[in-house]
């Protein structure tokens, strides 16, 4: 059933995984609209290739409710990740490009690679688990373990947190993530968080940190006991 499915719909199952991952709360539905300001496209592009997703079983297409991934869905959609996310830590490690800007390259790679050849990046690299934006990398299979990070923005004052990925993959949000010092494995203290949708005052170290909302919706973090 999926052996003959295209790149494009492969990546369309990424990209939908990672939607519907991404949500502040929990929900099985994304709607095409999201979609397709996602990635871009037009609507009825959108409706297309998801209709012929929805005739493979992957995907299930509900009026007034959105798309859902089913199950094989859901795994065709991490093996397709899996490549991404070791062809970034290949090209971040192996051809030394900056974390910032590999995220691009690494789509427009994996798509080529064979199963054999990202095995052999994945030794390569000495078996990653995560990739340089700290986003864990799928089984060979297609699976991924339920994440227990939170989203920065979801923490209240006085919680201390370990930065576990970011979500963005825009190269200029990244550096400014990287110059405030809130990359992955990074500890901090919650200190104050504004009333009102409000900015979060933060402490690294000796050093503090304020950040708005909606840079605390893209850091994602494990709150230390």
């Amino acid at each position: 059933m999926t052996a003959d499915l295209s790149t494009k719909m492969r990546a369309y199952l990424a990209d939908i995984y990672r939607l519907i991952d991404r949500q502040l709360e929990p929900a099985e539905y994304v709607s095409t609209s999201q979609l397709a300001e996602m990635l871009d496209v037009s609507p009825p592009a959108v409706n297309r290739t998801v209709n012929r997703l929805s005739k493979h079983g992957l995907l299930l297409h509900q009026p007034y409710h959105g798309i859902a991934i089913t199950e094989s869905g859901r795994v065709e959609a991490l093996k397709h990740i899996r490549k991404q996310r070791i062809a970034e830590v290949f090209l971040a490690q192996i051809m030394q490009m900056s974390w910032l800007d590999v995220s691009e390259e690494a789509r427009r790679l994996s798509d080529g690679l064979s199963e054999a050849v990202v095995q052999r990046m994945y030794d390569m690299t000495d078996n990653p688990a995560t990739c340089p934006h700290g986003e864990p990398i799928p089984g060979a299979e297609g699976t991924l373990p339920p994440a227990g990070d939170v989203y920065l923005s979801q923490v209240g004052a006085g919680a201390a947190v370990r930065v576990s990925r970011l979500i963005t993959r825009d190269p200029e949000r990244l550096q400014y993530v990287e110059a405030l010092g809130l990359t992955p494995a990074q500890v901090c203290d919650v200190i104050h968080v504004a009333p009102f949708e409000g900015p979060m005052q933060l402490k690294l170290g000796r050093e503090f940190r304020i950040i708005g909302q909606s840079l605390a919706r893209l850091i994602r973090v494990d709150i230390l006991p």
